[in-house]
């Protein structure tokens, strides 16, 4: 019974999920799209009764598999705020769609109940089963716009990508369980460094690392993103862009500071030299890009570039800089995506007439793209800046103890410095790119207001008082005993 309480708020997001489709028998097909407030009323409610729940401390159900601490609600919340978002973006959206508009919301749930299983995953047994959870959901979800050949194409490229990180990451498993005998992380940690380095397991461990490397976009597991985010509708690229990368970036952080704990500063120079390569790859390869979705997914190359560098320091500082970090990347993707679903611009792959004058159409949207591209490129008062800032605190906090620690900084600035150059690029298309008068002012309905509200807020709020949000993740990492 004590481990159907602790997933409680997982098994509330799968209720509400089928709730959505059981609502879909009896409304109208005209309605159907406003199911998606239905179901982003029911993430708020479970959001807001992550809050409510007592806790006591770090506890564990399921023989060890599942832990629920600070640390796992921390990245909980996230994801259901990024969910919440994601649904209201989904109802302006939803005409989009031939059909199935309901079952784009339950399976957007879905995805959400293994993102948050994914958090407490403390056992190899449910890192996989969680992240194939989130992965088959968005094989449907990526290829959801059936009448499209690019969204068909992308969810072809998403499920072959995946089918393979999945194999690796089933290959590892299989040789760590045969060289340790356990498959939790707990009990991983305590075992003697005779086996901990021993040849067979850290192969297990790489092609592990191999796996979630896919779904956090790292170099050189990030040939999947660009296609994909291209292709797939708009409210799908949000949710991967946050919720997928999230995902992969808790389960690797548990991994790194629970069960590899003993030897983790043997990974540091590893996990490094592929931030620096993803950082110099997302960033150069995002300067000629005219594609805004691309731009997109090469921007979170970078960002999962700059979050892995974080990860790399194996400090309590260091885990604190990545969620801060994280908290901060969502709330500017969700500013960029929310403003493509409204901005609509049909027949038109580069996107230009998107952003082109956005600011005769729509002021409040053209400030809020400028205010998450701002956040992004990482310029003060924005969140991303003190993102960032806390980045480069846990790499020089470390001094010579960091790998590689002037190359790792140089090529963080430098990634930083290019990153200005593309996403005020966007600011620059916005404002000062021509536009024809003929394009109608884009109308926002009162719910994506409020979103569009929440996103400018908690922009202007993180950067300028990050303080809250700081102590939160700093709690969250204490929880890990750290």
């Amino acid at each position: 019974m004590k481990g159907l309480e602790l997933i409680g708020l997982e098994i509330a997001v799968i209720a509400a999920g089928i709730a959505i489709l059981l609502l879909d028998l009896w409304t109208a097909k005209e309605d159907k799209r406003r199911l998606g407030y239905a179901a982003a009323l029911l993430v708020g409610v479970i959001f807001l009764a992550s809050f409510a729940m007592l806790f006591e401390g770090r506890q564990e159900a399921f023989h060890g598999m599942y832990v629920l601490d600070e640390f796992a609600l921390f990245f909980k919340r996230f994801f259901l705020i990024a969910a919440l978002l994601v649904l209201l973006i989904s109802v302006e959206f939803a005409d989009r769609f031939e059909s199935g508009v309901a079952e784009y919301y339950a399976i957007t749930l879905f995805a959400l109940a293994g993102m948050m299983f994914a958090a407490s995953a403390n056992d190899f047994t449910l890192l996989f089963v969680s992240i194939e959870l989130v992965a088959v959901c968005f094989y449907v979800l990526v290829s959801f716009q059936r009448q499209r050949d690019r969204s068909l194409e992308a969810g072809v490229k998403y499920l072959i990508t995946g089918a393979l990180s999945g194999g690796f990451l089933v290959y590892g498993i299989a040789l760590i369980y045969g060289t340790a005998g356990t498959l939790n992380f707990r009990e991983l940690a305590s075992l003697g460094p005779e086996v901990l380095e021993s040849r067979l397991l850290l192969l297990g461990l790489l092609f592990v690392f191999v796996g979630l490397g896919f779904k956090i976009a790292v170099v050189p597991f990030q040939i999947w993103v660009p296609d994909v985010y291209q292709g797939a509708p708009v409210p799908t690229t949000a949710f991967l862009a946050a919720g997928s990368k999230g995902a992969g970036v808790v389960l690797l952080a548990r991994l790194l500071y629970t069960g590899l704990r003993p030897i983790a500063d043997r990974w540091g120079p590893v996990l490094v030299m592929l931030a620096m390569l993803t950082i110099l790859y997302g960033g150069l390869c995002a300067i000629p890009q005219r594609n805004f979705r691309r731009l997109m997914g090469y921007s979170s190359i970078v960002n999962a570039g700059f979050i892995l560098l974080a990860l790399a320091a194996g400090t309590a500082d260091g885990l604190a800089a990545t969620l801060f970090y994280l908290a901060a990347y969502l709330y500017g993707v969700m500013g960029a995506f929310v403003v493509l679903c409204l901005a609509r611009c049909p027949g038109q792959e580069d996107e230009t007439c998107v952003l082109a004058g956005l600011h005769h159409r729509s002021p409040l949207l053209a400030a809020t793209l400028t205010l998450a591209m701002v956040s992004l490129a990482g310029i003060p008062p924005a969140a991303g800046f003190f993102g960032k800032f806390q980045v480069f605190k846990a790499v020089i906090g470390q001094g010579a103890a960091f790998p590689y620690p002037a190359w790792a900084l140089g090529v963080a600035v430098f990634g930083a410095v290019v990153s200005l150059y593309f996403y005020l690029n966007v600011v620059r298309t916005v404002f000062w790119s021509s536009t024809s008068e003929s394009v109608a002012p884009i109308r926002i309905s009162h719910a994506t207001r409020w979103a569009v509200y929440l996103v400018i807020f908690a922009i202007l709020w993180l950067g300028i008082l990050p303080g809250a949000i700081l102590n939160l993740a700093e709690y969250a990492v204490h929880s890990m005993g750290l």
